[in-house]
């Protein structure tokens, strides 16, 4: 499942993010692309802009996903809600789901596979993830534009930076997105920014996989030009 209805303000003004181009095609279709390398995948789900589905759907059409069964399904106004919607088109028995950032177009199939099999073997959430190169440090948010005083400095080696795709058992993560629903209905709920955060949240346990230096984020401006690098220097070597 790849939810793409967000905007993604800080990559700037235009289009939304999922919608930019990188090496002559989306953000978004590099993301599709990437998922469906993996033979353990056979359908992938996309959460669309609301008023964007006929759009995406011509989108993905054009720039041949054939092979693979590709679905899109309106979004939400956040990132859970899609992923719920996107859960709901997912057929039942269907025992495991990944869920992709559209905004990582370039992981390697080796990271999804690795993140399908550690599901298989019995872990019911996964993340992939990779070691910290920068010393953190832990903060007290002041003033803005203002110096924040440093709390403490974790020890490094046991920080990891999360990647996508996350790997759950279906159930886990239907359970978990309906126990989110309610307590949002109550006025409640998790403020969590990830799948496996809302696992965490509610007791269950995820466990990591290793990750990809490929498979960054493409957040801001400078994340585009380092990923349409990487893109080049892949089809220079294999024809990616």
């Amino acid at each position: 499942m790849v939810p793409a209805a967000g905007r993604g303000e800080r990559l700037g003004p235009g289009a939304p993010k999922a919608l930019r181009e990188l090496g002559g095609a989306p953000l978004l279709v590099h993301a599709v692309r990437a998922l469906a390398r993996s033979r353990a995948v056979g359908l992938v789900v996309v959460a669309a802009p609301p008023q964007g589905v006929a759009e995406v759907v011509s989108l993905l059409d054009s720039h041949g996903l054939d092979g693979k069964d590709v679905r899109v399904v309106a979004g939400g106004a956040t990132r859970q809600e899609s992923v719920r919607l996107g859960l709901a088109a997912i057929p039942e028995q269907t025992e495991i789901v990944l869920v992709h950032d559209a905004a990582r177009p370039l992981v390697p199939v080796e990271v999804v596979d690795a993140v399908v099999n550690a599901v298989r073997g019995g872990a019911r959430a996964v993340v992939p993830a990779v070691p910290l190169a920068d010393t953190v440090k832990r903060v007290a948010p002041g003033e803005p534009g203002r110096p924040e005083p440093v709390l403490d400095t974790p020890d490094r080696s046991t920080l990891r930076a999360v990647q996508t795709p996350q790997g759950f058992r279906r159930e886990l993560l239907a359970e978990v997105h309906a126990k989110a629903l309610a307590e949002a209905a109550s006025g409640g709920g998790p403020a969590v920014t990830d799948d496996a955060g809302l696992v965490e949240w509610y007791g269950d346990q995820v466990v990591v996989v290793p990750g990809h230096e490929e498979a960054f984020k493409v957040t801001r401006p400078l994340d585009l030009v380092l990923a349409e690098a990487v893109l080049a220097r892949r089809r220079a070597s294999d024809g990616f």
